[in-house]
């Protein structure tokens, strides 16, 4: 399963942040950026389709946390408080996922 997991040499992000800035600033610091391209862009940028996927799966599942109106609006006055919350939608929504 490790296997799976991009290395943390890698810069995930969307297309709001496809700027010519951005990617040299990344590749200055020996981060490999997967953005995909601007429609507007006219020179053609690869992108790893399977890593940018990825991204995907960590965003819903963000979405999904969030729909915890504890979590959305971090009622929890400690940070230690909220993580537990956190924990606590985490499990309820893998035994849903479980359940289906």
């Amino acid at each position: 399963m490790a296997d799976n997991l991009p290395e943390p040499s890698v810069l995930l992000a969307d297309r709001g942040y496809d700027s010519d800035k951005v990617r040299k600033t990344m590749e200055a610091r020996d981060v490999v950026p997967v953005i995909p391209m601007r429609k507007t862009r006219r020179l053609r940028v690869a992108v790893d389709r399977k890593l940018y996927r990825l991204r995907n799966l960590v965003e819903r599942c963000f979405n999904r946390l969030k729909n915890a109106r504890r979590v959305a609006t971090r009622y929890d006055k400690t940070a230690e408080s909220f993580l537990g919350f956190i924990d606590i939608t985490s499990i309820r929504l893998w035994f849903r996922h479980l359940s289906t």
